[in-house]
């Protein structure tokens, strides 16, 4: 079966500014295959520098407190012991002391804070791929809606997704057969296999096949489709994500099949029938119970004959018994 699917990258991942600030540098060119790790965008730090300078300085009193508490509540242990002091202005300056270690603990933690903060304004590459055409230029405020919180899209593309959907419909009639179960459950076992193969949009047939890698838990409740992903190697770098292709893929195999050009074929009140030379050049109709349909091919189940030779042109003007004077021709179909 065919179905039209869309191209990703193995991993798309989204640049993204995670403080506010203006946009002072870009350290790539835009379309580039970049390295992970490879400096990209760097946003105005000097307010994340003063946020840490406060920090440290709200550390150190903090610490200086703590320090004052502890050397009061050293001289005061020795005095309660002898009464000389009473047990409630111990109490209070062990509070104080106490107190002053989790106002440490806290200004240490602003000032990670802090620092983390600006380490954001140095935003880096987190895998090896392809960078696109930034989203930003240096000098817009950038990190808070509307202004452009994604700044770009890296993408790892030596391999490729490829997502496509198939119906409800379909989906039933393929889970009530037993191969295609078999399929699913090699999927679940990652023991995938090539089935998948990709027609581009110049209808020319991409050289590598592809594996599916998973089916979706359950139905799209809006769109009434179920989603399925293959990937595809990529080495020569001919996919890119977005591009739209159409996915062929094997469902299951069956030899021996007897394949007949649709247009063979009349439909009347669900039975199908096909006209057939006999003897002589004598028409006759045959009753034929249908399959898939492969293109312009249709799988006939019942009915048929391998030798049969089945009429292809000028169906509406033959009958049953009518002689006609048939020619052999060779049917070439468009999908295959």
């Amino acid at each position: 079966k065919e179905f039209v699917g869309q191209v990703y990258g193995l991993k798309d991942i989204p640049i993204r500014a995670r403080v506010e600030g203006f946009l002072e540098g870009i350290h790539f060119d835009e379309g580039s295959r970049i390295k992970k790790g490879q400096l990209l965008y760097t946003i105005d730090p000097e307010p994340f520098i003063a946020k840490v300078s406060t920090q440290k300085s709200n550390l150190a009193a903090s610490q200086t407190l703590k320090v004052k508490s502890k050397s009061d509540l050293d001289r005061y242990i020795p005095l309660a012991e002898v009464d000389a002091v009473s047990q409630s202005d111990l109490v209070a300056h062990q509070a104080q002391y106490d107190a002053s270690v989790s106002q440490v603990e806290a200004a240490k933690a602003n000032l990670r804070s802090a620092e983390i903060e600006l380490s954001y304004t140095r935003i880096s590459s987190p895998i090896d791929g392809i960078i696109g055409a930034t989203q930003a230029k240096e000098g817009e405020f950038v990190g808070k809606s509307p202004n452009p919180v994604i700044l770009n899209t890296v993408s790892r593309t030596d391999s490729v997704r490829v997502q496509f959907f198939i119906s409800e419909q379909e989906y039933l009639t393929l889970a009530r057969d037993v191969e295609i179960r078999e399929v699913e459950e090699q999927v679940k076992k990652g023991e995938r296999k090539d089935r998948l193969q990709l027609i581009l949009s110049d209808g020319s047939i991409y050289p590598h096949k592809g594996v599916t890698d998973f089916i979706d838990r359950g139905i799209n409740a809006s769109t009434g489709s179920i989603l399925i992903q293959g990937s595809f190697p990529n080495t020569e770098g001919l996919l890119r994500p977005g591009m739209y292709a159409k996915i062929k893929a094997e469902l299951k195999v069956k030899e021996g099949t007897l394949l007949i050009p649709e247009r063979c074929i009349s439909e009347l009140q669900g039975q199908y029938s096909v006209f057939i030379v006999g003897d002589s050049g004598k028409v006759q109709t045959k009753q034929i119970k249908i399959g898939s349909k492969l293109g312009d091919l249709v799988v006939v189940q019942e009915g048929l004959d391998p030798n049969d030779q089945v009429i292809i042109d000028a169906i509406q003007k033959v009958g049953q018994d009518m002689v006609v004077d048939a020619k052999l021709t060779k049917f070439k179909s468009q999908f295959q």
